[in-house]
């Protein structure tokens, strides 16, 4: 069974249903290939659950595995049989008709303590099979959580690669006239959903980031009217103060074991370097002892290396270097101005912005600079952030007088809009909760 009262705890995978159907290994004889070029999305049934509560998280299931672009939901007005006993093997027949390569089954309840029941169970249809089946328990406020984490076990199922879909983003909300701006640090869950307030607004706050392995955040507030940059405990509240830094413009980034940040700052001399800090003792080490403008830093995801934007070649070009410093070396040599690089949590590719012909860009490029491919292109756009897997992107775009969210996956032809209450800027996606 798996509990979502608090942490995740333990899985009781239905290894027979009741008509004595096996489920097959993890990875199965059906599955989509996403390292082709061209993926051609999966059809997938998926009836509404059995249960007072099942049609919405079946649909919360189909909306996510909709919008990874991997998956396309069959409209139940096409379905033949109608599922009653989701626990019993379909008329497989049935489902090839409509041309369903996979069928998903379940029902929810509630458990006489009060808690969801939820359970699912995957087929291959032209195996003739069930693939996989859990169960999940959990109090009525992580309704949502139990529908993210089954479409997050079917992605993992049929793809092979995990999933991305039980994640928050933290970013900022901004409402109110142009000029007079209130920015709130938010959080919601990745399709847009139970959106939540971290600040009050009464003061500017930016660019949050999220912790590599912990559900907590860094973010730069004015609120003394200079920028300061805060630790916060998304649980609990707590927020600690990392220290006052009056030449940085954007938080510092965590290093992957999340015991250290590494950021950029404007120091006596004029020049702009990157510095890392031990979260534990404060100190700082100075990375980069350049004359020109380093900025951007971020963290590959082993923790050896580190990728930054640098002016020194006379505009700002990608580069890479040892996590010590050394090895300073420029990746990128295209036309253009590169910024806000980030390294994908796979290790393969680097995101940016890139400025060039009046548009912004965003696009990936190989760890050496090589492979550059532009994803989105528009008009004031940036600050690509990624999905855990390191195959979705989410970045903000300035449009229709304000900033909005906007996710793509890496083959640039799934681009979906996030959608907010306000106009939202700088997101900063969460790992897999626990």
């Amino acid at each position: 069974m798996k509990s979502i009262l608090k942490p995740l705890l333990v899985v009781a995978a239905m290894a027979m249903g009741m008509n004595g159907v096996a489920t097959l290994p993890a990875r199965a004889t059906l599955e989509l290939n996403v390292n082709k070029g061209n993926v051609e999305p999966m059809p997938i049934a998926i009836p509404d659950f059995q249960g007072g509560l099942g049609a919405q998280i079946s649909e919360i299931v189909t909306a996510d595995l909709k919008r990874s672009g991997l998956f396309a939901p069959i409209d139940k007005n096409a379905f033949v049989e109608k599922i009653t006993n989701p626990d019993a093997a379909p008329r497989f027949d049935d489902w090839k008709v409509i041309n369903a390569q996979a069928l998903v089954t379940g029902s929810v309840s509630k458990e006489a303590d009060g808690r969801i029941r939820a359970q699912y169970r995957l087929w291959d249809i032209f195996g003739n099979q069930q693939i996989a089946g859990e169960q999940f328990f959990a109090n009525d406020a992580n309704q949502r959580r139990v529908a993210h984490i089954i479409a997050d076990a079917i992605y993992e199922k049929l793809t092979g690669e995990k999933g991305y879909f039980d994640t928050r983003v933290v970013f900022i909300d901004e409402s109110g006239a142009k000029n007079a701006r209130k920015k709130r640090l938010a959080i919601m869950d990745q399709d847009g959903a139970n959106v939540r307030y971290l600040s009050d607004g009464k003061s500017i706050v930016l660019t949050p980031r999220f912790s590599p392995n912990r559900q907590e955040i860094t973010y730069m507030s004015y609120e003394s009217g200079q920028p300061r940059v805060y630790l916060l405990q998304i649980e609990t509240g707590q927020r600690e103060l990392v220290g006052n830094f009056p030449g940085m413009t954007f938080a510092p980034r965590f290093s992957p074991d999340g015991q250290k940040v590494i950021m950029s700052l404007l120091r006596d001399d004029g020049n702009s370097n990157i510095f890392a800090m031990d979260l534990r003792s404060r100190s700082t080490t100075r990375l980069t002892n350049s004359i020109a403008i380093d900025t951007s830093p971020s963290y590959s995801p082993d923790g050896s290396k580190v990728v930054f934007t640098s002016d020194r070649g006379g505009r700002a070009q990608i580069y890479v270097m040892g996590a010590d410093g050394s090895g300073q070396t420029r990746i990128s040599f295209g036309d253009g101005v590169y910024s806000t690089p980030v390294w994908s949590p796979r290790g393969d590719l680097i995101a940016f912005t890139k400025q060039t012909g009046g548009e912004f860009q965003i696009g990936v490029m190989k760890t050496d600079g090589s492979g550059e491919r532009i994803l989105s292109s528009g008009f004031q756009q940036e600050g690509p952030t990624w999905a855990p897997n390191g195959r979705v992107l989410m970045f903000f775009r300035d449009s229709a007088g304000g900033p909005k969210l906007v996710s793509v996956d890496l083959t640039g032809r799934n681009e979906q809009s996030i959608p907010t209450a306000n106009f939202a800027s700088d997101p900063a996606w969460s790992p897999l909760l626990e």
